[in-house]
């Protein structure tokens, strides 16, 4: 069912014209910090993958991926990609990546199961990255160190934003004001809140947030949010007793008033986790799958990778109240009549 959030008296700063030009601005700079912030380089990235060979990424288990039969190979049938999470180690492989160093992509994905709002569409677009790491190096300190440079880089890109339209003043708070909080501490901080609610009031008080542990039962006996099993690391014990190698970083939207996720990232499992995920999810099968197959038999690196959404990216950077400003999309007639009623004028 699709939701909208309706900011009272909301305007947009930037017309058609200038939005179109802040968003390619934004991309161009971004991903260029990026690359050199994680010693990325970029390679070209699929749509679709064959079904049935464990490359696509499953999100939270459920959602229907878009599968579409192709001629000329017998019918075997394709899937429109959720994203390259496990694909991106597969290349890192083919490309023989030495630790230190990486790959990004500009991914786009179609997520027909997508509840409809001001931050959800039906197209995903993102930056998926992926760097090769040396064992030593699976550890909660090298992925808050990880978070803080790409978090660095998007401090730099809103700095940029105010050169370029100086009507937008910046709002995140500095790298080192970044506020890093396991979702088992945020849920004895707000044990009578939803996880989304806990989101939004830690990140309502500190601006940027990256909440570590997606995916692991905490101490209520449920996840903070779901996560597929074979790709984040969301069991091995930190030094704190708590599990999970992985988390969101989340950014306050003064515009929705609500937090938002703007980036999903973990260390990945390596194959004793990989089967102890599977395990505990029930879904020990997928080891014979093409992917799960080459990461037993020892043939992927080691690694750390995510997902930085771009639509989202610039949705907060340009202020607007609506992804459907950034990206055309699909949208019902009624949030459509809905956001011209509230002067948010989609794409």
């Amino acid at each position: 069912m699709s939701k909208l959030i309706k900011p009272t008296g909301y305007d947009t700063i930037l017309d058609l014209h200038q939005t179109e030009i802040g968003i390619k601005l934004i991309k161009d700079f971004f991903q260029q910090n990026l690359s050199s912030e994680l010693r990325l380089r970029r390679v070209t990235a699929p749509l679709f993958v064959l079904q049935g060979l464990g490359l696509n990424d499953d999100l939270n288990g459920v959602e229907r991926a878009v599968t579409f039969p192709i001629k000329d190979l017998g019918d075997c049938k394709a899937e429109v990609v959720h994203s390259l999470a496990k694909w991106k180690r597969v290349t890192l492989a083919e490309y023989d990546i030495e630790p230190g160093y990486g790959i990004y992509t500009d991914m786009n994905a179609i997520r027909a199961d997508e509840e409809l709002d001001n931050l959800h569409s039906l197209y995903v677009d993102q930056w998926d990255w992926e760097r090769v790491i040396t064992r030593e190096q699976r550890n909660v300190d090298f992925l808050k160190e990880i978070v803080t440079r790409i978090y660095a880089a998007i401090v730099r890109t809103e700095f940029m934003v105010y050169e370029s339209f100086p009507q937008i003043k910046p709002t995140l708070p500095s790298p080192r004001q970044l506020k890093f909080i396991h979702a088992e501490q945020l849920r004895r901080l707000y044990p009578d809140a939803t996880p989304k609610e806990r989101e939004d009031r830690i990140c309502k008080e500190h601006g940027a947030v990256f909440v570590i542990g997606i995916g692991c039962p905490l101490g209520d006996g449920k996840p903070h949010d779901g996560r597929a099993p074979d790709y984040d690391d969301y069991t091995t014990l930190g030094p704190d007793g708590l599990p999970g190698l992985n988390g969101d970083l989340l950014l306050w939207n003064d515009i929705i008033g609500h937090s938002m996720e703007l980036s999903s990232m973990g260390i990945r499992v390596d194959k004793h986790v990989l089967l102890t995920q599977l395990q505990q999810s029930g879904q020990t099968p997928r080891a014979q799958l093409y992917f799960h197959r080459l990461l037993l038999s020892d043939k992927l690196p080691l690694s750390i990778g995510g997902g930085i959404g771009q639509s989202r990216l610039c949705m907060f950077y340009l202020r607007k109240a609506h992804i459907g400003e950034i990206q055309a999309s699909i949208w019902s007639e009624q949030m459509r009549r809905e956001c011209l009623e509230a002067n948010i004028h989609l794409i």
